[in-house]
């Protein structure tokens, strides 16, 4: 495809470009963001779970607080 210019492009030409970044645009997606495994990131998630100290007032009555103020 030697046509510099979108403009210039037959339809068939456009097409195959449009496809070809749709193609490319879809393949990034598909590539996994991370590498660490389900098991790493539960983990993970399981130690930097924050737990409220005991006595602490639940969401619920955080909530009623808010709603109420």
């Amino acid at each position: 495809m030697a046509v510099e210019r979108v403009g210039d492009m037959t339809l068939d030409e456009l097409k195959v470009l449009i496809n070809q970044e749709i193609d490319q645009r879809l393949q990034s997606l598909s590539l996994p963001k991370t590498t660490r495994t389900v098991k790493e990131i539960n983990e993970s998630i399981r130690r930097h779970r924050w737990t409220p100290p005991p006595g602490s007032k639940s969401s619920l009555e955080l909530l009623r607080e808010d709603r109420d103020a």
